[in-house]
């Protein structure tokens, strides 16, 4: 069961690595193996020996080379790495969209690795929560209906599928919003949107895939207000990035290079995004003020002469 309890709404892939070889075998496996301790029961993924290979025509793609990872409940991971060092593929395999080549995965303790297509189904709906780069919202569909979507499926009345919605749209900061169709909404409102579609469920993990790649850095700092402020209430998230402002957000940091783990490090002063956007709303305002004044003194100027 998912501890996360939602209340009420609160409102750094540079040069990561740069001259590591891969480690040896014996390095690796003693790598993998402190990992799964780690995990002990706490542990919303464990994973042990991933491995995948794709087949292009003749040529085979290792994308994962025998990762090993595990993600405690109530953890905040940023999964970095430059174009095509295996961070989206592992976290299609952890969103239980494709499946492993070898090697074990487990999600709140059940190995899904090797479980049937309609099981994944109820394993993607139930307990994975997903958030996309580009917000993937019904256009015609209020930001309500969208965000009750997941429950249809859910075997709940109408009535309570409306609560729910709202509740999550609340929690996001959208409660006046609920009856705006996306092209009524920011972006940065429209990934809120998609957050609250996501939590619907209650899910044990939220999947965050480039959430603020289409945003502007305001806005992005507006989703990671609220990413900070779900984690903070207990709710596991990965969130992969290329950048590394976004990053320094998170908790732990994961760097993903040629299909295989190269760092991972705990973030020991995440910074704090409500902090952040404040200062540039303050900044925005400064620089309001300024221009009206700079306005003003044209127009005055140009009156006496």
């Amino acid at each position: 069961m998912n501890n996360y309890q939602p209340t009420s709404h609160t409102m750094q892939d540079g040069a990561v690595v740069n001259g590591l070889a891969a480690r040896s075998d014996r390095e690796a496996t003693e790598r993998k193996e402190a990992l799964v301790a780690q995990a002990g029961m706490e542990a919303v993924v464990e994973i042990r020996d991933l491995t995948k290979t794709y087949k292009l025509g003749q040529t085979k793609v290792r994308a994962l080379r025998g990762v090993s990872l595990a993600v405690q409940r109530g953890e905040f991971v940023a999964i970095m790495g430059p174009s095509g060092s295996g961070k989206s593929t592992l976290m299609n395999l952890v969103g239980c969209l494709d499946r492993p080549t070898s090697g074990e995965y487990r999600l709140t303790g059940k190995t899904v690795s090797k479980m049937p297509a309609d099981e994944l189904a109820d394993i993607r709906n139930q307990q994975i929560g997903f958030v996309f780069q580009g917000f993937n919202l019904l256009t015609r569909a209020t930001a309500l209906k969208n965000v009750v979507l997941p429950l249809m499926y859910a075997g709940l009345s109408g009535q309570e599928q409306l609560r729910r919605a709202r509740k999550m749209l609340q929690l996001v900061g959208l409660g006046a919003r609920m009856n705006h169709k996306p092209a009524e909404l920011s972006g940065g409102q429209q990934q809120r949107v998609a957050i609250a579609r996501a939590l619907v469920n209650n899910p044990a993990l939220l999947l965050a895939d480039e959430p603020t790649g289409n945003l502007d850095s305001r806005t992005s700092l507006e989703v990671m207000v609220v990413l900070q402020a779900l984690n903070q209430r207990g709710l596991t998230i990965l969130l992969v990035t290329h950048d590394a402002d976004i990053a320094a957000f998170t908790k732990r940091q994961v760097v993903f290079r040629d299909g295989r783990i190269v760092r991972d490090e705990v973030v020991a002063a995440p910074r704090l995004a409500e902090v952040d956007w404040l200062a540039t709303r303050q900044s925005t305002r400064i620089q309001h003020v300024a221009h009206v004044q700079a306005d003003s003194a044209r127009e005055s100027e140009a009156e006496s002469q």
